[in-house]
């Protein structure tokens, strides 16, 4: 489609000097720097020592020899090394073909394709380095072939070494996961505990910062240990009496504030990507996009704390999706280490993938459904070493995690539990009620929590962020503590829902009343559930870390265990019913802690969709195989309804609210894209502006930049035939111009001439060659195709832009953020936000839409500086590519 107004321009050939092509025997021609060289220099450019590029600068060319005429001149696009060099470079552009880049600004799109071509460049490099050829039989001496052998050996060892550095980063990154989620179960449970009282140090050696569950341990109820103190009887003198219920809740109010408040500022002053899951942004990131600091260290640290924090305070969030956020922060951490992986966007997310699962593993103790949750929620490519990985990367984790026994019960969370009974057929109809139920408030909550989030972005009169956080927390407080069902951690809710009455030996939260008491059992569930619903509906999304897995199992715990004692209760009271025969006389029927599993499995099934992983998941916590049946029908059940709501999760939701640049995989996604020619979405080449092969100089491209914010080039022989040629982002562009007129080379702006295609007679030392940093062979289609067909494109091969050609003719331009307003059917917003084409976009209005930190300037437009493929499109001004008007930029670390 014709995408707006911007100027069609074809630079055609100016007049100047005769362009030429530039030697390769000559060093002073633009120094040969390839993948990793050209990506250290935009480091050393930038002065950025964490930024993503990635490897050490290239050494300062020598001496140029004398110019001995024509004959010593190589042709460019020859594989044959500069006889001059006497090393030369393992990965010489001119033998391996195009490929030189600079390095990813924040909030762009990696290049996939180039990312994993640099590293099999890189293996092959190695392979060739480190591989002895033996000479031939009787050519060599004894002390020869020995000295090949050893060679052939430490050549071995090399090559290990390279290939177990990914391992070595995996087992540290379990390691410290396990290390860190131990240590985050500790503090949340003392912080969760010390609202109520605390560990008298004057009794059974106690000490202040023992939980009560540590204070207490060896005591079958609670309510006989005498080291624990609740604030009533340490401000008051008494237990019970007027004004100790007051004086309980009033301290229970001001510490889970105080909790809350000191989490909220944590993540405004330190690290704003520290705030909710993670899970969204995670997903983005292993989709290809470039976040800086969002994975950075002090990212780390207030995610940690913050989380430690928000959990304590009683608030309706859980750990278990800023764990997953924790745990790729330590991936990227330890990735620092090693500059193989460092340096390549690609193997970088392979491994954040790897840790993923680790996140997950010790959030649930399940080393497989943590595998299975990075490949089924969060992983946009992986491939079979990647689940390898990610299992050792997981069980390591888990395994750390064990050995630390945070709870002291050899549980690897405290909800961990086992059943011993059986279900019967006739529970399969409560089974699927349970999934409805599942699927209903999935599709509600997330409904609920989108129009909450959307509310707050659009109403100006709303309070800053850390105000909100202390109102829903002092809201949070008030209903909480006065129901004992939602006072008491998320975990231990969850860990007494799902408990067999047979094996709960303190019964605090009443449920496992007989009679007619049970009735008013079930009616505080589902008040608690209704409550807990809307509470966790404005919780997640507030500027503090905050998962929903939790709460969303707690919901649906507390609902299955309501529908497990009315079944209970029916059994008891008709045990003739035809439905229950098949229960045996005088042995309990109904289990209702299985209800509660099963409806927790349902709830997250409906918030999430996923399917398959949380099967796994509740089959770990509860090691009972019989119950893996009923589980699969309530998941199956739960995602049929929830879909019926909406085809996106919540994650996804998220995703979609934020406008990130993430374009699902799933053949649902496929299947929801019109089918029309890519031509009527395409920007049409009249629409493009585009450069041509010859004619330019420095100071014309230079100019062109400055005029046009455009994010790339197609590059064409000429304005008539407009045969393709290639393609060169704005940011290689940029960075080629600056670096051609610093030292050494220094060329005057003005009388440099610059080219695009092979000119024979150019004089290298006084020419510019921008063939290095053209994408000469860009992926392409014919204008006629499906749109179905470019959409697998950038599906499958993570692309930004696909070019349209007709016998090598240019026809226009599909981006990435073209396909995302059609699959999200926001073509017309597109149309009236003042956006316009352009080569790779056009100029449009700017715009501030919400985003990862809210402030950031973006442009709704397509292309005001925001990319030809523009991420957060108008949210924050993720880009698909480089944001370089000047190859100067502050920032710090990437990820």
């Amino acid at each position: 489609m014709n995408n707006g107004a911007a100027s069609s321009s074809s630079l055609g050939p100016s007049s100047g000097p005769s362009s030429a092509s530039h030697g390769n025997g000559n060093p002073y021609d633009e120094p040969r720097y390839t993948h990793d060289d050209a990506d250290a220099d935009e480091l050393d450019l930038l002065g950025d020592d964490d930024a993503t590029t990635h490897s050490q600068p290239p050494p300062s060319p020598p001496p140029p020899p004398p110019l001995t005429g024509a004959s010593t001149r190589l042709d460019p696009l020859s594989p044959t090394k500069d006889p001059s060099s006497s090393a030369p470079h393992p990965h010489d552009w001119y033998a391996e073909g195009p490929g030189r880049r600079v390095g990813y600004e924040d909030l762009t799109a990696i290049d996939w394709i180039f990312e994993y071509t640099k590293e099999r460049q890189r293996q092959r490099a190695l392979r060739a380095a480190t591989t002895t050829t033996f000479p031939p039989n009787g050519s060599s001496s004894g002390s020869g072939s020995g000295s090949a052998a050893l060679q052939q050996l430490l050549g071995y060892a090399q090559r290990l070494l390279d290939a177990s550095q990914v391992w070595v980063v995996l087992l540290l990154t379990g390691l410290a996961v396990g290390a860190l989620a131990a240590a985050i179960d500790v503090a949340t449970d003392w912080l969760g505990d010390v609202k109520d009282g605390f560990c008298s140090s004057a009794v059974d050696g106690g000490r202040f910062y023992l939980s009560r569950s540590a204070c207490c341990f060896g005591y079958e109820e609670s309510s006989h240990c005498r080291g624990w103190r609740r604030w009533g009887v340490a401000l008051l003198g008494r237990a019970e009496g007027g004004g100790v219920w007051v004086v309980e809740y009033v301290v229970y109010l001001v510490l889970a504030v105080a909790f809350a408040l000191s989490a909220a500022v944590l993540v405004k002053e330190y690290a704003i990507y520290a705030k909710h899951s993670g899970i969204p942004e995670i997903k983005t990131v292993l989709g290809g996009f470039v976040i800086r600091r969002f994975l950075g260290v002090w990212t780390l640290i207030t995610k940690s704390l913050g989380l430690v924090l928000a959990v304590g305070s009683g608030m309706w969030l859980g750990k278990e999706g800023p764990l997953v956020h924790v745990a790729c922060c330590c991936a990227n951490l330890f990735i620092k280490l090693f500059s193989n992986i460092n340096n390549n966007e690609a193997r970088k997310r392979e491994v954040f993938s790897a840790a993923a699962a680790s996140g997950i593993s010790v959030a649930f103790g399940s080393p497989i459904g943590g595998v299975l949750f990075s490949l089924e929620q969060l992983s946009y490519y992986f491939p079979d070493k990647t689940m390898w990985q990610s299992f050792v990367c997981a069980m390591t984790a888990a395994v750390v995690l064990q050995a630390f026994d945070p709870f002291r019960s050899g549980k690897l969370v405290m909800y961990q539990v086992t059943y011993d009974s059986h279900w019967h057929g006739f529970e399969l109809v409560p089974f699927v009620i349970l999934g409805i139920l599942g699927g209903i408030y999935g599709g509600l909550f997330i409904k609920a929590n989108m129009k909450v989030a959307k509310w707050r972005k659009s109403t100006a009169w709303l309070p800053g962020p850390v105000v909100q956080v202390v109102i829903v927390a002092s809201l949070t407080a008030l209903i909480n503590y006065p129901n004992h069902y939602m006072r008491a951690q998320s975990s231990e809710l969850v860990s007494n829902l799902f408990t067999e009455c047979s094996k709960l030996v303190d019964d605090q939260f009443g449920l496992c009343k007989t009679g007619a008491a049970s009735a008013g059992t079930v009616v505080l569930l589902i008040f608690a559930a209704l409550l807990g619903f809307c509470l966790a509906a404005i919780t997640f999304g507030l500027q503090i870390p905050a998962g929903i897995i939790l709460p969303s199992m707690a919901i649906g715990a507390l609902t299955g265990r309501a529908v497990g004692i009315v079944v209970e209760i029916w059994q008891h009271n008709h045990p003739g019913f035809i439905a229950f025969r098949s229960c045996e006389p005088d042995i309990p029927c109904i289990t209702p802690g299985t209800y509660a599993i099963i409806g927790a499995a349902a709830a997250l099934a409906g918030v999430t969709r996923m399917t398959v992983s949380i099967v796994v998941i509740m089959f770990e916590l509860t090691g009972a195989l019989t119950y893996v049946l009923p589980i699969m029908v309530a998941v199956m059940v739960s995602k049929w309804v929830g879909d019926a709501f909406s085809r996106r999760g919540i994650y996804e939701s998220w995703i979609h609210l934020n406008e990130y640049p993430f374009l699902d995989n799933s053949e649902e996604t496929t299947t929801s894209v019109p089918d029309m020619p890519a031509a009527q979405v395409m920007t049409r080449v009249e629409d493009l502006v585009v450069l041509t092969a010859t004619g330019h100089t420095i100071a014309s491209l230079s100019a062109v930049l400055a005029a046009h914010p455009y994010r790339g080039f197609p590059v064409v022989s000429d304005p008539r035939d407009a045969i393709l040629l290639g393609y060169i982002s704005r940011a290689e562009l940029a960075y080629a111009l600056h670096a051609a007129t610093q030292p050494p080379r220094c060329l005057p702006p003005d009388d440099t001439e610059a080219f695009f295609a092979h000119q024979p007679l150019a004089d290298p030392r006084t020419t510019l060659d921008l063939r290095p940093w053209m994408d000469q062979t860009p992926l392409t289609l014919p204008s006629g195709c499906r749109l179905h067909l470019a959409l697998s494109y950038f599906q499958k091969l993570g692309l930004r832009y696909v070019l349209f050609v007709d016998r090598g003719a240019l026809q226009g331009l599909l981006t990435k953020k073209d396909v995302w307003y059609v699959l999200n059917g926001a073509e017309e917003t597109r149309r009236t936000s003042g956006m316009a084409g352009g080569g790779g976009g056009g100029a449009g209005e700017a715009g501030r839409v919400g985003g990862l930190g809210g402030d950031l300037q973006t442009g709704i437009a397509r292309e005001h500086g925001d990319g030809e493929s523009a991420g957060l499109l108008g949210a924050v001004g993720l880009a698909d590519e480089a944001e370089m008007a000047s190859p100067v930029v502050d920032g710090e670390s990437i990820l």
